[in-house]
């Protein structure tokens, strides 16, 4: 009997878990991977599943639209967008998806998991190749730089699920360079990953998000060359509100301050274009 109790309590645990989601009230457990906002008034809460190369634009934009919506708690977690798009396909629990890639929410809607109507771009990302501050390596050589053989290691985001992954492989292949570095190719689970990979050593190059490079964190701690739009295609990144979300309205004011001035100026300081550009 004791059996069937603890297994009741672990199914009802889980029905809460999908309910409470993207409801009311209702807090998540604080989390390494998320970023929650300041403690508001009792209100409406929404989960976000954003692409890693928003992470320090996206602390900017809290912090404007908590000051417009302080009643709205939003929680962001970071990650590959193609995960996240796996993750949705089987209905995990998030509001809004913000894909580094807009085919990945278009798939979302074929699936009858969201609503054409909600459906945005809020930017257009770049590549770069960065590297630390203290390598010896000329950044301004560009392409050329990464046939050099004194690189061991050079860093980008897997293409089978990272939309900045699948542009840094079509730059390679576009300069004619991807089969020389094929073998020194290390693979970050996001983008955000693969800049890690090289700051602290494990690459000597990375082909990283703009957005990264010239964040706080990253800024004066490396140097960039940004890789020409016709090496790889255009990064349209947008996303979509899921018909699962239980505080639609919530949603609705955060998808409209992105796409709207104020979010937008934000998102442009970090390097990304306006998708009306």
């Amino acid at each position: 009997m004791y059996h069937y109790h603890v297994r009741f309590l672990q199914i009802l645990g889980l029905v809460l878990f999908l309910t409470t989601g993207c409801g009311q009230a209702a807090k998540p457990e604080p989390r390494e991977s998320a970023v929650q906002s300041s403690e508001p008034p009792a209100g409406e809460n929404i989960r976000v599943a954003a692409a890693s190369d928003l992470r320090f634009a996206m602390e900017e934009i809290l912090k404007e639209f908590h000051r417009i919506h302080p009643e709205i708690q939003v929680e962001v977690t970071y990650g590959s967008s193609g995960n996240f798009y796996t993750q949705l396909s089987n209905q995990a629990p998030y509001c809004v998806y913000l894909s580094a890639d807009i085919d990945y929410p278009r798939k979302l809607i074929e699936q009858g998991l969201a609503e054409k109507e909600t459906e945005f771009a809020y930017g257009i990302g770049h590549l770069v190749i960065w590297v630390p501050s203290e390598s010896k390596l000329d950044i301004e050589r560009g392409m050329e730089l990464l046939s050099d053989p004194a690189i061991r290691k050079i860093a980008i985001a897997n293409p089978k699920h990272a939309p900045y992954g699948r542009a840094a492989e079509a730059a390679l292949k576009k300069s004619g360079r991807f089969e020389q570095v094929e073998s020194r190719l290390v693979l970050g689970d996001s983008i955000s990953q693969t800049a890690q990979f090289v700051q602290t050593g494990a690459a000597d190059v990375g082909l990283i998000a703009l957005s990264l490079a010239i964040s706080p964190a990253m800024a004066d701690k490396g140097r960039f060359w940004k890789i020409p739009q016709d090496l790889y295609p255009l990064l349209t990144q947008g996303g979509i509100i899921m018909k699962s979300a239980k505080s639609p309205k919530a949603a609705h004011a955060y998808r409209k301050f992105l796409i709207g001035e104020a979010g937008q100026a934000i998102l442009k300081k970090y390097g990304f274009d306006s998708p009306d550009k």
